[in-house]
């Protein structure tokens, strides 16, 4: 006979399971954007050192650049928030309890995080869109061949988001219900 707590705990067990598989993604696009962040600094010293010492300019290594701080920023701002490192006024958040902080967290995602996004999303698709459909390029000579892709970002950060908003809000109303992910080796004599 199976244990009515256990089968209850199951869909939360399925809900925790998901919240670690997108925080996952996040960590995983997290390390991917330092070694972009790299390239970016790379690149940097690239244009610098032929731009003042062998007077070779390119537009298309420099909007290189432009490229890759944009990525870092768009695809990095839900790592950053997933990690609590994005810009906070905390004057009374921090002096909440941990479950106040939790429902202002939860609140806050549901009337602020979630709609933005949203609207972000909604308002930047026909743009995109319309890069996409002319393939839109530099307007300088020798710049680069694909602007669509930087205009796409726009739609990567709210997606991106979205991400993270659904692990703080799966991992908000699993701790605001109590309850705890049981270790592996006492979850396998329960199954």
């Amino acid at each position: 006979m199976v244990d009515p707590l256990a089968r209850a705990a199951a869909p939360l067990r399925g809900l925790y399971s998901l919240s670690q598989q997108l925080r996952s993604l996040l960590d995983w696009l997290g390390a991917a954007i330092g070694w972009l962040v790299l390239a970016m600094a790379l690149l940097t010293a690239v244009v610098v050192v032929l731009r003042y010492f062998f007077h070779i300019g390119s537009i298309a290594l420099q909007e290189s650049v432009t490229y890759l701080h944009a990525a870092v920023f768009m695809l990095g701002a839900a790592y950053a928030a997933q990690r609590d490192e994005h810009v906070r006024v905390d004057i009374f958040y921090r002096h909440f309890s941990r479950r106040s902080q939790v429902v202002v967290n939860l609140i806050g995602t549901l009337v602020f995080l979630l709609p933005v996004m949203a609207l972000l999303f909604f308002f930047s698709l026909d743009y995109v869109t319309a890069s996409w459909a002319l393939g839109e390029r530099s307007s300088d000579s020798g710049g680069l061949a694909f602007r669509y892709l930087l205009k796409t970002l726009l739609l990567l950060l709210p997606l991106l988001m979205l991400v993270h908003a659904a692990v703080l809000l799966i991992e908000s109303l699993l701790e605001l219900t109590g309850w705890q992910p049981v270790p592996s080796s006492a979850h396998e004599g329960m199954l």
